[in-house]
């Protein structure tokens, strides 16, 4: 099929790799546009942009598509349809309506559970035991459309959103490609979301990676692990900033806060969690044996 792609992370780009895999036209890409990154500030394209380039297909970056001229150009295309995986930007009715078989996203929850910015982090955070990704047709709401395919996977109490992420873009950019053979065949049946169970992820604030040890140590092993790798759960230790990647459950108990066993229990508000990966500021991340040899907490300090 003739089609656009529109992305720009890197969860996005096995998708983009899979359609260009499957035989499929790709006349346009579009990204969200460079940013500054790094210490100079250099602009720099996303992950999308960048694969795009390597396969010479021609990349657009409109800071919106509202205006007139940008949808006109976009009808321009004659697009089969038009691809939108973790792209960034909302997409008008006009948009929505110029492809001849509509616009399809891949969206990282089981819906019509947390539609919106964050359904990855929400799904680790909330404590939910299955997560998956869907292809749906887009409207007009926010991922409200119907649904032509699904892949599911469970959460453990070991998995971040670093894991998952990775999981449900390998998955997903295959579910996608299955789907767009099958819709190409005009054989694909689309089913409405369910009416109940709807939630909404909203995106992660800044304010919310701080850990609060007077939480259950279930609740912040789920906050720790579904904010990791970004933003990264923190807590301080005297006047260092520390970063608490992976931790696993402990039955013991104390004040919360405080280090209560080695080599790195810390006492939660019920229980206790066991720190298995950390950082500090200017590091990068380490196994608690080796964080503990650069930077000592003895038993009895406190993390606020």
């Amino acid at each position: 099929m003739r089609l656009a792609f529109l992305g720009t992370p890197e969860f996005a780009v096995p998708g983009l790799n899979a359609l260009i895999e499957a035989g499929h036209e790709i006349v346009a890409v579009y990204s969200q546009p460079p940013r500054p990154s790094g210490r100079g500030h250099r602009l720099q394209n996303s992950p999308v942009h960048e694969t795009a380039l390597q396969h010479t297909i021609d990349v657009r970056t409109p800071v919106s598509l509202k205006s007139v001229d940008e949808q006109r150009a976009f009808a321009s295309l004659n697009l089969d349809a038009a691809i939108v995986i973790a792209y960034g930007l909302l997409l008008p009715k006009p948009i929505l309506e110029a492809p001849r078989l509509g616009c399809f996203n891949l969206h990282a929850s089981l819906l019509p559970r947390w539609r919106g910015a964050a359904p990855i982090h929400r799904a680790i955070m909330a404590g939910d035991r299955e997560t998956g990704v869907m292809v749906m047709k887009m409207d007009e709401g926010l991922d409200t459309g119907p649904v032509l395919a699904e892949w599911r996977t469970p959460v453990t109490d070991t998995t971040t959103t670093g894991d998952l992420q990775a999981l449900l873009a390998r998955e997903g950019a295959a579910l996608m490609a299955s789907t767009m053979a099958s819709l190409a065949s005009d054989h694909i049946p689309m089913q409405p979301q369910a009416a109940a169970g709807e939630t909404y992820a909203r995106k992660i604030l800044a304010e919310e990676a701080r850990i609060d040890w007077t939480r259950p140590a279930r609740e912040i092993m789920r906050h720790i692990h579904g904010l990791n790798p970004s933003p990264g759960a923190w807590s301080m230790a005297g006047g260092t900033r520390l970063k608490v990647l992976r931790v696993k459950l402990s039955r013991h108990s104390g004040e919360p806060g405080t280090i209560i066993g080695t080599p790195l229990v810390i006492a939660c508000g019920e229980e206790a969690i066991e720190v298995i990966e950390l950082q500090r500021a200017g590091k990068g991340a380490q196994q608690t044996d080796e964080f503990l040899r650069g930077f000592p907490m003895p038993t009895g300090t406190m993390l606020t």
